[in-house]
Formats: structure tokens, sequence, C-alpha cells
């Protein structure tokens, strides 16, 4: 085979996977945000202040309120779903807990599972300060040499 034939098989060949990956790629671009609509304040006002509690599960920093990611945008839809049926906050969370994790709650319940996160910042704070504290007292308590006034 010739260069130029070599090279007319491997466009065609990436034009092939382009034109295979293309659907794939910009199915999500056509899907339009439609906003929310809400049917009174105090369900605009409950459903912001759950969604506020309530963490992306992609984007692992921001909230569901925050989070422009496409499965923070179906959950935000789903809390809405849940609360027109009836469903309290504590059991949409609970739903939420079942489906993805302890993950999903800015503020984990205190479990087994859990007490290190909520207790081990104010644990190692409290081995510092303490590690600190026998520097301090080692230093203080071996005396210096009175001065002979000799070089050596």
């Amino acid at each position: 085979m010739t260069r130029g034939a070599i090279r007319r098989w491997l466009l065609a060949l990436l034009l092939a996977c382009c034109a295979g990956a293309a659907p794939g790629a910009f199915a999500q671009a056509g899907q339009a945000d439609v906003p929310l609509t809400f049917t009174s304040a105090a369900e605009e006002q409950r459903f912001h202040a759950l969604v506020a509690e309530l963490r992306c599960v992609m984007c692992q920093n921001q909230s569901l309120a925050d989070s422009n990611a496409l499965i923070a945008r179906d959950l935000r839809r789903e809390v809405l779903d849940l609360m027109r049926q009836g469903k309290s906050n504590a059991q949409i969370k609970e739903f939420l807990v079942a489906r993805y994790g302890q993950f999903v709650l800015y503020r984990p319940q205190v479990r087994g599972g859990t007490w290190l996160l909520w207790f081990g910042p104010a644990l190692l704070l409290l081995i510092g300060g303490v590690v600190v504290a026998r520097i301090v007292r080692q230093r203080g308590s071996t005396a210096t040499p009175p001065d002979d006034g000799q070089e050596w």
C-alpha cells in the first residue's frame, strides 16, 4: 500500500469513529433544562432548604441546589416528586441514603461508621495540643548550663 492509500484509510477510520460517537456525545446537549415550577411559596422554600442539605453525588463538593450536573437536575426533580407524593424530609433523605449511601447527606447521622468523621478533627486537635504541651514542658525543664565565659 502506498502512503496515500494508508492516509485515506486512516482518515476513513477516524471519520467512522467520530460519526459513531457523535450521537451519544450530543444527546445531552439537546436536552433543555426546564425550570421547576412550584405550587406554592411554602413548597418552594421547603424544596430549596432540602436540596441545600443534600450533596450532589457526581460533584461531591456541591449541594444539589448548586450543582449543574445532569444527575443533580434529575435528583432535584425526584426530590420535588417525592415532596408532592407527601413524603416528609426525613423520608426523602432515607430514600436517597438507601440509593446513594450516607455520602448524599451533608450532615450524616452519628453512627459507628461516621463517628470518626464527626469527632476526628476534635480528637486530632486534642492530640496535637498534648504533643505541643509535652514539648514545651521538656524544653522548659532542661536548664541551660551557666556560661563560664570560656570558648571551646
